[in-house]
């Protein structure tokens, strides 16, 4: 538990970072704070660069409120998002909303190449904002297993080390882009208030979370979350990740391309796509075939986890939308008798393609809205 001294400015930032564009008036009423402490504590706050406070337009009677927002010289952290056929670099403020400074389609898939453009971007990112920048964190389209990346079967990599996209004194923090979607949504997205909450998307395979009070479960080392390994695919089909019979390669563009016909897409996401968005019978039996597969796996992930609400990220809520009958009976039909009266609802993902960098930056975030990182902010403003 933090200090006298951090406890209240810690809440209120947190309070901030739930409801970006919050009053101070709403926040001392969520926190049971008197109008004078808010006020005590956000003038303590804007001292320290971590908020900026604007005038709140009028709402009737009452004394005038602000609005909280980040201070334009607080602290920032960076959140990179490592994606299947692009990378994108963002900044964030205290109150976790990215913004993409740079980006580029990959101009090759090899390892130290990508590292080279990617890193570019985070070091002139310093460079320009200084020690402002507090943490780096990178969501990654890899299995990351005690914060490394072990394998990244969708970008054709076996181990890789991200830690030259670290800055010197940053601290960098590296996960799965789906865990990190997962717990965006959790929080701030389509799963918001759920206690459990689980995260299924579709881009290049199935990826995925269970988030918990906020926190994803990831397992013994970290690994936690894959998805689409699990064996409810065809057993006679080998995945890239070594396995046999996983549900990664029948729900993808993968699978469409099979059942189509063609050859195997160098870039599934575009491909899947494309497919989508046609009408013909062929194209409309390959998307229905996917949407059952999609179906029966989130039913099983249903009767193992529990969630509250499941949240459909990627491609994973197109391709319901695209085959809905197909995949209301797969779905239905694989759920245990018990749930099928009340089963949890699934909605779609609220923060879009961009949910893993909201992820990246609220986890990054919670390394640096701690006591010991607002002591060393406070220290470097000479307070």
């Amino acid at each position: 538990m933090a200090s006298p001294r951090w406890h209240g400015a810690i809440a209120v930032l947190t309070e901030m970072r739930r409801s970006p564009g919050v009053t101070r008036a709403a926040v001392a009423q969520r926190l049971g704070l008197s109008s004078g402490s808010a006020t005590d504590i956000t003038a303590r706050l804007r001292e320290l660069a971590l908020l900026t406070e604007t005038p709140a337009p009028a709402a009737g009677r009452g004394r005038p409120t602000t609005v909280l927002g980040p201070h334009p010289e607080g602290p920032v952290v960076i959140a990179v998002d490592l994606r299947h056929e692009d990378w994108r670099c963002a900044v964030a403020g205290v109150d976790g909303r990215p913004e993409v400074v740079a980006a580029a389609p990959h101009a090759s898939r090899d390892p130290d190449q990508v590292l080279e453009a990617v890193g570019g971007a985070v070091r002139r990112t310093r460079e320009r904002l200084g020690d402002r920048v507090r943490a780096v964190a990178v969501a990654v389209a890899a299995t990351v297993q005690h914060g490394r990346v072990v394998q990244g079967a969708s970008l054709g990599w076996g181990p890789v080390d991200l830690t030259p996209l670290g800055v010197p004194g940053v601290g960098l923090r590296i996960d799965n882009d789906a865990t990190l979607a997962g717990v965006a949504e959790a929080r701030a997205g389509a799963g918001a208030g759920a206690g459990t909450a689980l995260h299924v998307t579709v881009e290049v395979g199935v990826g995925g979370t269970l988030v918990v009070d906020g926190r994803p479960v990831r397992g013994a080392t970290g690994a936690g979350g894959e998805f689409g390994h699990l064996p409810f695919g065809d057993p006679a089909l080998r995945c890239p990740c070594g396995a046999l019979g996983c549900w990664d390669p029948t729900v993808d563009g993968r699978a469409l391309a099979r059942h189509l016909g063609d050859p195997p897409p160098p870039d599934p996401r575009t491909y899947a796509l494309a497919v989508l968005g046609r009408t013909d019978p062929a194209a409309t039996a390959a998307v229905s075939r996917a949407a059952e597969s999609l179906g029966r796996g989130i039913a099983g992930l249903v009767n193992g986890l529990d969630p509250e609400v499941v949240t459909l990220g990627g491609l994973a809520e197109p391709l319901r939308a695209a085959a809905p009958d197909a995949f209301a009976e797969a779905f239905t039909g694989g759920l245990m008798a018990f749930r099928r009266a009340t089963p949890p609802p699934l909605r779609p993902a609220a923060l879009g393609d961009d949910a893993a960098l909201h992820g990246a930056a609220a986890t990054a975030l919670d390394a640096v809205l701690t006591e010991e990182s607002l002591t060393a902010w406070a220290r470097l403003r000479g307070a």
